[in-house]
């Protein structure tokens, strides 16, 4: 069987064959991808399904400020010696922590 030789480099190719045996692959006409992003709910939301936070937020007006809750997260993480935990666990204490104190 005759084959190919390229100067660059010496890979060989089978002259005739590689053509006529290998089929011509086609892309399927598949369905369009989604786009990556937010999906919104379609439905409207049961009365009685929010979340613990949500109802946190209601309760107290506006809740603790995000950076005194992140400040009082990390106080507890060094606390354990930068180790173990969980960090959710932390961050819910200082929430609960927060509220309690501008509920006195």
């Amino acid at each position: 069987m005759a084959t190919k030789r390229n100067k660059e480099n010496s890979i060989a190719i089978p002259a005739a064959s590689a053509a006529a045996s290998a089929p011509a692959r086609r892309k399927s006409a598949a369905a369009p991808r989604a786009k990556h992003g937010v999906k919104r709910p379609t439905a409207a939301v049961a009365p009685g399904t929010e979340t613990v936070a949500e109802v946190v937020a209601v309760e107290t007006g506006s809740g603790p400020a995000y950076n005194e809750v992140a400040a009082l997260a990390y106080t507890y993480w060094a606390g354990r010696g930068c180790q173990g935990g969980s960090p959710e666990e932390d961050w819910l204490r200082a929430e609960q922590e927060l509220v309690a104190k501008a509920k006195a």
